[in-house]
């Protein structure tokens, strides 16, 4: 799929010795078509490793994407350089007068924190309302998905009694057809690393909400809005085959008491190379949202989106 983004990006180089096609910008320019204008708003704090995942999985698709990267200026990173920022990313202010056809806001580690103590809480509320009447279809991942249900729902998060962290199976809620689940098999698997949870008993008070998909274990996985403007996982399908062994040796470099992540590696041995089992599903889900709510919905004129 042409992907279209900055030729000196870190990313690019990534994704083009896995064989994914990267666009330039001449090519782009000469192709008479509108790409899809996608914003990605990263909120880790690994931000090339991020870029990297999601871009991997927006590869996935005959579609030309456009992405744009924002940032929140109201945070002071530690560990993405402040050129960095200003060579590839934008603010909200700075494109908060356009409109975009999807936007996806990431995780964030503060999920432990009140969602009014995180210090770029304010901007974000901004964003979130921004995204109401500048973006079609906006995807939210992990604490993410926690502050959009938050914000516009009222919808808490709670502390669970040990991390989520691992790999879990999860299958179609009551099997209702949903374009975002097309394809899907009965049982698939994602990737969960968090503290918190949202619950089935606190959306099932919203009419316009429907839960698609959970887990015995990890409880609720994804949840829509049923007109498609709105996607919210509380997992992490974006991410690479080794994210979870990194985060676990990280924390043990902490000394946190930390359990080996769930169903990962071959025999709950962490010296053995996990087995992926959840890229094809996650990209079926990428591909669903871009074709179905985005592509085929988004009014070609974008100033058209209300």
């Amino acid at each position: 799929m042409p992907i279209k983004i900055p030729d000196d990006l870190p990313a690019k180089g990534i994704l083009e010795n896995e064989n994914i096609f990267i666009m330039d910008e001449d090519r782009a320019l000469h192709q008479d078509i509108r790409p899809l204008r996608i914003a990605l708003l990263n909120l880790m704090p690994t931000k090339i490793v991020t870029e990297a995942q999601y871009l991997r999985l927006l590869s996935n698709s005959p579609l030309q994407i456009e992405i744009t990267l924002l940032y929140t200026k109201t945070h002071k990173p530690t560990h993405t350089s402040p050129e960095y920022l200003r060579r590839f990313y934008y603010s909200f202010e700075e494109v908060k007068d356009q409109k975009f056809d999807g936007l996806i806001i990431t995780g964030a580690p503060v999920e432990i924190m009140e969602f009014e103590e995180v210090d770029y809480w304010e901007e974000l509320k901004d964003i979130l309302s921004w995204s109401l009447s500048n973006v079609y279809s906006t995807m939210y991942v992990c604490w993410g998905a926690q502050a959009g249900l938050y914000y516009h729902y009222g919808i808490p998060k709670y502390i669970l009694p040990q991390k989520m962290f691992g790999i879990f199976s999860h299958r179609i809620y009551n099997k209702r057809n949903n374009s975002f689940l097309r394809g899907f098999d009965d049982v698939f698997y994602a990737p969960h690393s968090r503290y918190t949870e949202v619950r089935a008993e606190d959306i099932k008070k919203h009419k316009e909400l429907e839960i698609l998909a959970v887990s015995q274990e990890a409880g609720i996985f994804m949840v829509a809005r049923k007109d498609g403007r709105q996607l919210f996982i509380t997992g992490h399908p974006e991410y690479d085959a080794l994210t979870l062994k990194t985060e676990y040796e990280r924390d043990i470099s902490r000394g946190l008491n930390i359990d080996v992540p769930a169903n990962y590696f071959p025999n709950d041995d962490p010296q053995r190379d996990p087995i992926v089992n959840w890229r094809g599903h996650a990209n079926l889900l990428f591909q669903n949202w871009l074709n179905y709510y985005v592509y085929q919905e988004t009014p070609y004129d974008l100033n058209q989106i209300r």
